[in-house]
C-alpha cells in the first residue's frame, strides 16, 4: 500500500514527513502563526464587539458568538485533523504522524472547553439555565471526553509504538462524534439553534458579523498552527534526543 501510494505522490512531498526536515520549519512558522493570530484577534474582537450592530432578538448578549462559534468549529476541525494524521500513522507507520496528532489534541481540547464554557455564559440570559442535556451540547462534552481520553491513554503507556497506535485507534473510534455534533440539531429537536452560515446558502447574518466570525476563525486557525508546532517541537525534541540529526541541529558536538 505504501509503495502504491509512494509512486503516485511526488518524492518531495515524502521528504516533509520526517521529523528532521520539520523540525526546523516548525522553528520558523511558529513565531509567524501566532503574530497573525493576535492580529487577526485584535481585528476580529474590534469588528465582533464594536462594529457589528446589536442583533433585534438577543441584544448585545449575541457577540459572545465571535468567540464561541470559531472555538466550537475548531474544536470539531482540529479532531478531524487528529484523525487523519492517525489513520495516516496506522497506514504508513510514520513517527511524524502520530507526532502530529498528540500535538494537537491539547488545543482541540481547550478550545471543546472554551466553547462549552462560553456555550453555557450564553445559555443562561437565553434559556435560563446555564447547561441542559441538549443533542449539540451533550455530544459536543463527549467531544472534551475523547480529547482527554486520548491524551490521558497516550500518556499511560509506555511503550512509545503502543502507545500511538492504541491512542490511533481511540481517535479513529471517536470520529463517529464528529457528525453527531454537525448534525445534532436537524436530527433531533434540541434548543440549540440552527447554522447560520452554510456553504450552500448565504450568510444569515449581516456582513460585519460575518466578518467578525470570519476574522476570529482565522486567528484561532493561526493559533492552533503556532500551538500545534511549538507542542511537536517539544515531542520530537522527547523523542528524537539521541538522534545524529538533534545534536548537530543543536550545534551539540
Amino acid at each position: 500500500m505504501k509503495k502504491i501510494v509512494t509512486e503516485v505522490i511526488p518524492l518531495n512531498f515524502w521528504k516533509y514527513s520526517t521529523p528532521k526536515t520539520v523540525f526546523p520549519i516548525a522553528s520558523k512558522v511558529i513565531p509567524m502563526a501566532f503574530l497573525f493570530a493576535v492580529i487577526l484577534c485584535v481585528a476580529g474582537i474590534y469588528v465582533g464587539f464594536f462594529v457589528a450592530p446589536t442583533d433585534f432578538q438577543q441584544g448585545e448578549v449575541y457577540r459572545i458568538i465571535f468567540i464561541h462559534v470559531p472555538s466550537a468549529w475548531m474544536s470539531m476541525f482540529i479532531y478531524i485533523i487528529i484523525v487523519f494524521w492517525s489513520l495516516m500513522g496506522l497506514i504508513f507507520n510514520t513517527r511524524l504522524s502520530f507526532m502530529m496528532a498528540q500535538s494537537l489534541a491539547p488545543t482541540g481540547a481547550v478550545m471543546t472547553v472554551i466553547a462549552l464554557w462560553t456555550g453555557a455564559l450564553w445559555g443562561k440570559p437565553t434559556w435560563g439555565t446555564w447547561w441542559v442535556w441538549d443533542a449539540r451540547l451533550t455530544s459536543e462534552l463527549i467531544l472534551l471526553f475523547l480529547y482527554i481520553g486520548y491524551i490521558v491513554l497516550g500518556a499511560s503507556i509506555d511503550d512509545i509504538r503502543r502507545s500511538d497506535r492504541t491512542s490511533a485507534i481511540l481517535a479513529l473510534i471517536g470520529a463517529v462524534n464528529i457528525p453527531i455534533i454537525y448534525f445534532s440539531v436537524e436530527w433531533w429537536s434540541t434548543l440549540h439553534q440552527g447554522a447560520s452560515i452554510s456553504l450552500t446558502a448565504a450568510p444569515k447574518m449581516a456582513a460585519s458579523m460575518f466578518l467578525g466570525l470570519c476574522l476570529m476563525s482565522l486567528s484561532f486557525w493561526m493559533y492552533t498552527i503556532g500551538a500545534a508546532f511549538y507542542r511537536l517541537r517539544i515531542v520530537i525534541l522527547k523523542r528524537e534526543k539521541s538522534s545524529t540529526w538533534l545534536r548537530e541541529f543543536e550545534g551539540a558536538p
